[in-house]
């Protein structure tokens, strides 16, 4: 090949650039048909990645906030409650509760909702309260009144109206409590609250019910003394006779219903069961 080389014409052996060759191999690589095959398989359920399972809770909706509170919390809304009957849930009570307890003005920015953590701290504490009051013979001294023992919905009344009345002293201001209550940022404590508050009377009066009444009485319940606190708050006698009474109203009307939706319930439960037996007769599969 050398001597070929040396004796032939030069042109006929040009050689080829080196770019050149590199850009053909490019094409070649490029254009050259490639085959793949796929495989289709069922995944076991055992193979999935932790991280793609859905969890059971959702992760949309935020947990509530937290309302407990530290020891220094607790010193400056325990010393601002005594001036909440005059100055109201307001700014200037946390202030002077802060003085009280030893602290400086500033050290009302350890309460992060302000006075609607003095409005928490106030429910929250009027529970423990009513708790102390069941513990120390509340429905022993009201059964020796009455002069016989008391039922279940008469220890739930008599709840009620014991916990209206630790609101005496705040009633003046009340209604400033129940704005504030009532603003959309506030609304899931606040229910929570009044949850909390039902279930405890119903638990303090003996309700051990476990069925699908657990639900619909601590509605009923809790309905009642929302709207028992309204009519508070405009009640004139100082032993809020007015509230008393209208709590006295509330629970017949709540009897009332319930005694009509059971025998609405018996009604249908008879026509269903007729009914069935009808189509037996009949041949039926039922």
């Amino acid at each position: 090949m050398a001597h070929l080389t040396r004796t032939l014409p030069k042109r006929l052996f040009r050689p080829i650039p080196t770019p050149f060759i590199h850009q053909t191999n490019q094409l070649s690589t490029t254009t050259r048909p490639t085959t793949t095959t796929t495989h289709l398989t069922t995944p076991r359920p055992n193979t999935v990645p932790h991280q793609n399972q859905r969890p059971y809770h959702s992760t949309l909706h935020a947990r509530l906030p937290d309302h407990t509170y530290t020891n220094s919390q607790t010193a400056i809304l325990s010393a601002a409650l005594d001036f909440v009957p005059t100055t109201g849930f307001t700014l200037e009570s946390l202030t002077h509760g802060a003085r009280s307890a030893g602290f400086l003005d500033v050290s009302v920015q350890l309460l992060p909702r302000r006075e609607f953590d003095l409005i928490l701290f106030w429910l929250a504490s009027r529970r423990g309260l009513l708790r102390s009051k069941v513990e120390d013979g509340l429905f022993t001294r009201l059964a020796a009144e009455a002069g016989k023992e008391l039922s279940v919905d008469e220890k739930v009344k008599a709840l009620v109206l014991e916990r209206l009345k630790l609101n005496k002293d705040v009633k003046g201001v009340w209604q400033d409590a129940l704005a504030q209550m009532s603003l959309l940022a506030n609304i899931p404590l606040s229910l929570t609250e009044l949850h909390a508050l039902s279930s405890d009377i119903l638990t303090l009066a003996g309700d051990d019910a476990v069925d699908a009444s657990w639900y619909t009485r601590r509605l009923a319940v809790a309905g009642i003394y929302a709207s028992s606190e309204v009519v508070m708050t405009r009640d004139p006698t100082a032993e809020l006779v007015e509230t008393a009474a209208f709590v006295e109203r509330r629970f017949e009307d709540s009897r009332a219903v319930k005694e009509k939706i059971g025998t609405v319930g018996e009604i249908v439960g008879f026509g269903w069961n007729t009914a069935i037996g009808l189509g037996r007769s009949w041949g039926m599969k039922i």
